[in-house]
This record gives structure tokens, C-alpha cells and sequence, in this order.
């Protein structure tokens, strides 16, 4: 063998040897990933539905599997694509235990996504994420109500409607309770919580079947989603129910017969949205109030347009430059959705967030000296006055009870995203459809009900809630 052909033999032995070091290593870091896992965090600003909603890294939140909802994310119509949070992937979830017996989620890639080089689509890699956990305190624990030695089993379908029942006898009774120990000085029922206590609702209930189902299940699937709130300091979220129908084509008889029966005692029925949560933040008290879909169900069209009042205050004067960009971006929804044929969102959610942070610090940002922000909260604090007289469409606040809980806002919070609403010299406001369990169209093959047209139910409320904003807005420049 000449020494070239030697050489270029050696070359490729050597180049077989690099490669098998890497495929080893790379197996090995697989191995590693496959063990350690990313810690899954609470998730804070889940102002309504049931599904336990956690955070994994900054800018990404994680829910469980729904394969209907997956579907949706996977095959997104392009008209309504920026309409919904960017859909991330999946992960298996694990139930675990720490040393002391409190409950928390692990999130492992799936072997396919390991055997994908590169980092995950919202720009995180698993490495990333696991020297994120690392700095990470284990905060997702249980609270003494739902300890590892609480008995229980998983309830069955007939119990599902009595369990309901009981939930919302708790919610009316912590109603109450608000009732008693807020402030008398304040129309409004202000209960010191720590945090929204709807989220912290959903991830224990979550926690708490999955230790009951232990025994003989312990990887779930979920789905990663963008998290919408990550840019804000205070994210203030409405969560609105559209549609005036809400069961889904495959729902059982007796589930059919209990969301009409929502509907028709709700707003759903009569303009095809319903409040569904709300969390506020109120910058010259420094606390949140919140409202659960309890609370909102029970609204009369009247209270309705209150309690979008209340969403669009942050306690010392309206939000007016929010009410602009809001309306732009349900118009353009509305346009979206008016294209979709065959489309039905039922029992979709819409949300709408914006951050209820202090203007000054926004303001000295773009630049505005702080003397000129003192002369404008000067002007703000007369304007507010003439609005506290008032109110909502000339009635006052105090006549629609809004019982909400609130909190002092802890410094942790984050906000909106890259598709949001904004002005040169405006506010960032997102509007966003969420919430996919129950949709179909005619390209779901499994369905058997094909709908022709659009969903004229959506579409019905979106254009009453386009017109109740609109009145605000006019209100607020008389």
C-alpha cells in the first residue's frame, strides 16, 4: 500500500473513531437529560379553566395532552395562526416526591426530540433548561389539605356533575368569606391573598390525581405552548368563554344538558361571551383582585360590562389607551375566523393581557423626565375623580357587585410576547384564543358531525364584545 493510500486510510479511521466518541457522548447526555429532567414550576397567572397550567423555562408553558387540542396546535389554520400561542412541542411528565413528601411534576424530552441536535423551537435546548432547574427552588408543593397521606380516589363520571356542585358551594362560601373580611372603605371585596388562588386551585387538584393514579400510571404527556405573559411585570388576564354554545359534538347526554343549562342562567346565551377569570392589578395599592368563572357566570349583562370596566382600571383611573389597540385586534380576529369554513371553537376561551405595572417606570424608559410624570399623574389623579362619579357607561361602581379576591403582587411576575398590540409610544396588549379541547372541522377525519360555514356563535360574541369595548371607548373620551 503506498504511504498516500496509508494515509488516507488512517484519516478515515480516525474519523470513524471521532465519530463513535460522539455518538457515546451524545447518548450518554441523552441518558443524563432522560434522568434529571426539568422541575415544572406553578404557572401564576391561569385566571380560569381546569387544566393544571405549569411553566417550563421563562418563556414556556406546558398543559396536559389533550389529543383533540393537539391536533388543533399541529395543523393551525393559517388565518387564525397569529391568534394563538405558539405551539412548542410536547414533553413526558413525571409525578415525584421530594425528601419531605411534597408533590411536584418532572418534564423529560421525548427520546425523539433527543435525537433532534437542534434546541427547541422557542429557542431553549434541554441543556439550557436543566441548568435553568438547577437555580430553581422546588416551589410546586402541596399544601397541608393535600398531602401525600390525604385518602381519596379519582372521581368517577356519574360523581362529576356532584363534584361541580361541591366546587361551586366552596367558591360561594370563599365568596363570602371575601365579603367579611374585606375592606368596608371599598366597593369592592379585597381578601389578602398571596397569589391567584384559581391557579394554585388547578395545579393542587392536578397534583392530587395524579398521586392517586400513581399506582398504575406515572409518565403523562403534555403539550409546551408560549407563554403569553412572560415580558410582563404585572400581567393583568381576562379570560372570556365565547360562543353561545359550549358541549362539544362527542359530549354525553347529561354533560350536553349541563353547559346549556350554563349558558342559558350565563351572558353566553344572550351575547355569546362570558367572563371566565380575571386577574387586575391596581398600581396605587399594590394588590391584584381577581375573579374566578364562578363569579362570572353569575353576571348580568350589566355586571358583565362592569367587570370589563373594572379589567380596564388599575384602581386610580380607566386604561383608556388600552381600549384602541384592543378593539383593532378582536377586528382582525373577527376577520380571521369569518374565513374559516367549517370551523367550531366550542368551549374555546379568549384571553386578553396587558401589564398593569407602574406607568412610571414604562415612561422613564421612553424617556419622560420624573418630574414631567409627577405633573401628569397630577392631571390623571383630577381626571380620575370625574370617572369614580362616573363610572361604566354613566352607572356607579358600586351597583354591580364584583366580589374578587386580591393579593399584594409579589416581584416575580413577567410579560406579553412578540405578536402583541403595540403603539410607537403605546401600551403592549395581546388578545389571543386559547382553550382547543372540544374544536372540530371537517378535515378531523374521526368526526362525524361536519359543520358547514363559520361559527357564527364565536363570531356573535366576539362582535358583542367588540361593541361593549366600543362604548367604553367613547365613553372615556366624553
Amino acid at each position: 500500500m503506498s504511504p498516500a493510500a496509508e494515509a488516507q486510510a488512517q484519516e478515515a479511521m480516525e474519523a470513524e473513531q471521532q465519530q463513535q466518541q460522539q455518538q457515546q457522548q451524545q447518548q450518554q447526555q441523552q441518558q443524563r437529560y432522560l434522568e434529571k429532567g426539568v422541575l415544572l414550576e406553578p404557572f401564576v397567572h391561569q385566571v380560569g379553566g381546569h387544566s393544571c397550567v405549569l411553566r417550563l423555562g421563562e418563556q414556556t408553558i406546558c398543559k396536559p395532552l389533550i389529543p383533540r387540542e393537539h391536533q388543533f396546535y399541529k395543523s393551525l389554520p393559517a388565518a387564525v395562526r397569529n391568534f394563538t400561542p405558539q405551539y412548542r412541542g410536547e414533553v413526558s411528565v413525571s409525578f415525584d416526591e421530594d425528601e419531605e413528601g411534597n408533590l411536584c411534576l418532572i418534564a423529560y424530552p421525548l427520546r425523539s426530540d433527543l435525537e433532534n441536535k437542534e434546541p427547541s423551537s422557542d429557542g431553549e435546548s434541554w441543556s439550557k433548561l436543566l441548568q435553568w432547574a438547577e437555580k430553581m427552588p422546588s416551589s410546586l408543593l402541596m399544601e397541608d389539605h393535600y398531602s401525600p397521606d390525604s385518602p381519596g380516589r379519582p372521581p368517577r363520571k356519574d360523581e362529576e356533575e356532584r363534584s361541580h356542585r361541591r366546587e361551586e358551594e366552596m367558591e360561594v362560601e370563599w365568596l363570602q368569606q371575601a365579603q367579611v373580611e374585606g375592606s368596608s372603605s371599598s366597593s369592592v371585596s379585597m381578601p389578602q391573598l398571596r397569589h391567584n388562588p384559581w391557579s394554585l386551585k388547578c395545579q393542587q387538584q392536578h397534583l392530587q390525581r395524579m398521586k392517586e393514579n400513581a399506582k398504575h400510571r406515572n409518565q403523562y404527556k403534555f403539550i409546551l405552548l408560549e407563554n403569553l405573559t412572560w415580558r410582563h411585570a404585572m400581567p393583568c388576564v381576562l379570560d372570556l368563554k365565547m360562543g353561545t354554545r359550549q358541549h362539544g359534538d362527542d359530549a354525553s347526554e347529561e354533560k350536553k344538558v349541563l353547559q346549556i343549562r350554563k349558558c342559558q342562567q350565563s351572558t353566553s346565551a344572550s351575547i355569546g361571551v362570558r367572563l371566565c377569570g380575571m386577574q387586575v392589578y391596581h398600581s396605587g395599592s399594590g394588590q391584584q383582585l381577581f375573579m374566578s368563572k364562578y363569579h362570572g357566570r353569575k353576571l348580568t349583562l350589566q355586571g358583565f360590562k362592569e367587570a370589563l370596566f373594572q379589567f380596564f382600571h388599575n384602581g386610580r383611573r380607566p386604561r383608556r389607551e388600552l381600549l384602541s389597540p384592543v378593539l383593532r385586534r378582536l377586528q382582525e380576529m373577527q376577520s380571521a375566523l369569518e374565513s374559516c369554513e367549517s370551523y367550531r371553537f366550542y368551549s374555546s376561551s379568549l384571553l386578553i393581557i396587558y401589564d398593569g405595572g407602574p406607568r412610571r417606570r414604562r415612561r422613564t424608559e421612553d424617556g419622560l423626565s420624573e418630574e414631567e410624570e409627577e405633573e401628569e399623574e397630577e392631571e390623571e389623579e383630577e381626571e380620575d375623580e370625574e370617572d369614580e362619579q362616573a363610572g361604566a357607561f354613566g352607572f356607579s361602581h358600586s351597583s354591580t357587585s364584583l366580589s374578587c379576591g386580591s393579593s399584594k403582587s409579589s416581584s416575580g411576575s413577567h410579560t406579553g410576547d412578540s405578536s402583541s398590540t403595540s403603539e410607537a409610544s403605546g401600551p403592549t396588549v395581546d388578545v389571543r384564543m386559547i382553550d382547543f379541547a372540544h374544536t372540530t372541522c371537517r378535515h378531523y377525519r374521526e368526526d362525524t358531525v361536519i359543520h358547514e360555514g363559520q361559527d357564527r356563535g364565536y363570531i356573535f360574541g366576539l362582535q358583542n364584545l367588540i361593541s361593549i369595548i366600543s362604548q367604553l371607548e367613547d365613553h372615556s373620551t366624553d
